[in-house]
């Protein structure tokens, strides 16, 4: 973990916390290009009823649209908790270069957890992985949000 990936990662859980004050699972993304966030999204499914406003793909569409394109080369994905199946295909189709997310996600990871879909060498497009970046924050703060749902 370099200092950039903290920062980064803080500012995607300061996104999570967001999501939660809209009583969405918290959870947050960033994507950074050249050392700057280009953009941001936090989950918004219950308040869009839309199943697919994950925080990464919140993020993933506002970068393609400043970047005036579906591809997104050379950026960096951070996100509080592992990609799921949707959000991993939504990533490599747009070519995110570098992927890192804090918590694992037992239930529905798609990276280490439930599946490894970026080790699928079928694919043509291969996303480096980091993992565990500030991955007690993001776990306690989606343990505490659960437990207050019970």
């Amino acid at each position: 973990m370099n200092n950039d990936d903290k920062a980064f990662m803080q500012h995607a859980i300061k996104l999570a916390r967001r999501a939660e004050q809209e009583g969405e699972v918290p959870v947050g993304a960033v994507i950074v290009k050249d050392g700057e966030i280009i953009a941001e999204g936090w989950n918004r499914p219950i308040a869009s009823h839309d199943p697919t406003a994950h925080a990464e793909i919140q993020a993933l569409r506002a970068a393609a649209n400043h970047m005036g394109n579906y591809r997104l080369p050379d950026t960096t994905l951070y996100v509080t908790l592992e990609p799921c199946l949707m959000c991993i295909g939504a990533m490599t189709h747009a070519r995110v270069a570098r992927l890192v997310y804090a918590a694992a996600d037992p239930r529905a990871g798609a990276i280490h957890s439930c599946y490894t879909i970026p080790d699928d060498r079928k694919l043509n497009h291969h996303i480096e992985i980091e993992s565990g970046i500030l991955a007690e924050e993001c776990s306690k703060l989606l343990r505490d949000f659960f437990r207050t749902r019970r």
